[in-house]
This record gives structure tokens, sequence and C-alpha cells, in this order.
């Protein structure tokens, strides 16, 4: 992975968007739960980036994924590429790379899209109330 071009690199996201998703950690266990709220910055109809160049700018905590972390960030979706990638599995049927169709991640129903509310749309205070249990 790390011997990959950034374009390379970057064409291994597949837009599901799942990493978009809020995430709320049980202060108690260290639990990872997601929730179905989106970060304000994706298009829920491309579940792509708005602002995709600058998002750390407007939204310090995005991380960028690489090699190093794509191995340390267990929270990851077990579909994402990065992870399998760093698990040593390869890329799913509905993969972009492996259908040669940037829609086959939607029909696949693996993405984020008709299912994920913008953070924009709901109380912060909230944010419990939309944990999900689809994810993995």
């Amino acid at each position: 992975m790390e011997k990959m071009t950034r374009e390379q690199w970057e064409a291994l996201c597949d837009g599901c968007a799942r990493c978009c998703l809020f995430k709320l950690e049980d202060e108690d266990s260290g639990e990872i739960h997601f929730t179905s709220v989106v970060c304000k910055l994706l298009d829920l109809e491309t579940c792509r980036c708005t602002r995709y160049a600058n998002r750390h700018e407007l939204v310090p905590t995005c991380l960028v994924v690489t090699p190093q972390l794509s191995r340390e960030l267990k929270w990851m979706p077990s579909t994402c590429a990065y992870r399998r990638l760093a698990e040593g599995k390869g890329l799913d049927w509905w993969h972009p790379l492996v259908s040669g169709n940037p829609n086959s991640v939607h029909k696949a129903g693996v993405s984020v899209r008709e299912i994920a509310v913008s953070e924009e749309e709901i109380n912060p205070d909230d944010l419990e109330d939309y944990v999900v249990d689809w994810i993995d």
C-alpha cells in the first residue's frame, strides 16, 4: 500500500461514505457506536465530500486515511477497501474498481445513500438517538 501513488490510493475509496458517519465512543468500554448522521459536507446523493480538497480546514476531525491508519483504525467498516487491503483481503465484487461501475456500491446497499441524515438536520444533543447497528 505504501508504494501506491496518491491517485491509486484515492481510487481505493469506494464512495460508501461510512467513514463520514458520526461515531460515539462508550466512555467505559471504549466501544465505538456508529450513527446514521453524517458530516454537513457530504453530498447525500453521491456520497462524496463537497469540499474534499479543504475538508480538514473546515472539519478538523476529518481523518486522512493513510496506509498506517488503515492498519490501526479498527472502527473502519469491514467493507472499507483500505481496511480490507490492510488485512490482506481483496476488494468486494461491488467495489467500483472491480465492477467498473461507480454506482455498484450504492446498488449493493453498502453506501449511506438514502440511509444517512446530515448533521445540519438534527439537534446535536439527540445524536444518541441515531445510533445504528447496520454497520458490519
